[in-house]
């Protein structure tokens, strides 16, 4: 295993730790069972690396190989299980179980295994198959596949509305990271183009959560009948059934 093959390994047991304990923790306010947890953790830590592979032609993918990835996942979740689990036991009552200190570490577990595993998406399309740099949709593509994959069947598996489709900027900074990262491959290599697009990342998205940007959208308000108007139909109704009645 040389440097870089190193580099990217103890990425991957980063993100694969930010993403399992991310993982359970939603998992965990869905209350899941620990074999739900495990299984969620475990889609969520290696569920982008999973279509990614498909995409670029392995199979099977290589977190079949090396089931570590998804036993470490899941050890992580079982951990975090159990600490919540013990913090339950404790609770009075008397405060909110989770606040504000439990969002935030899992906005930047979550943050932290998206940007690296984006990175780590955008190594293997050009390991692969010598994948040239001339494609890069294809590298673009696998990066961000490989970021978010996890966190949409995480949040199918939990029925929760993708995070990718309503919050903040999620995908959009994966695109910008990978671009970087391509960019940056050659001119200063491998391992800096790495560290800097997990970095353009991190900050992107923090800067998204601070400064609450989002992408724009349709007010879901303007397809359902606002409650005032229902109410006049109502009574409006009502009168016309008096008038029938009177006449």
């Amino acid at each position: 295993m040389d440097r870089f093959d190193l580099f990217v390994f103890i990425l991957e047991l980063v993100s694969i730790g930010s993403f399992g304990v991310s993982g359970a923790l939603i998992a965990i306010k869905k209350q899941m069972d620990p074999f739900g947890v495990m299984i969620v953790a475990a889609t969520t830590a290696v569920g982008g690396g999973i279509i990614r592979d498909c995409v670029l032609g392995i199979h099977p993918p290589k977190s079949f190989h090396y089931p570590a990835y998804a036993l470490l996942a899941a050890g992580f979740a079982l951990v975090t299980f159990f600490h919540e689990y013990r913090r339950a036991k404790k609770h009075t009552g008397h405060q909110a179980f989770s606040g504000r200190i439990i969002d935030k570490v899992m906005f930047w577990l979550d943050t932290v295994g998206l940007a690296i595993y984006t990175m780590v998406g955008v190594s293997t399309g050009f390991e692969v198959g010598n994948t040239a740099k001339d494609d890069w949709f294809l590298l673009i593509f696998v990066g961000v596949i490989t970021g978010v994959g996890g966190g949409v069947c995480r949040d199918i598996m939990t029925q929760n509305p993708p995070y990718i489709f309503v919050k903040h900027f999620y995908a959009s900074p994966c695109i910008v990271g990978s671009i970087i990262c391509l960019v940056l491959w050659e001119p200063v290599g491998r391992i800096p183009a790495m560290l800097i697009g997990t970095a353009v990342i991190m900050i992107l998205r923090w800067f998204a959560a601070h400064f609450r940007w989002n992408l724009p959208h349709v007010p879901a308000s303007l397809y359902t009948v606002p409650p005032v108007c229902e109410h006049r139909g109502e009574v409006s109704e009502e009168r016309k059934v008096k008038r029938e009645e009177r006449r």
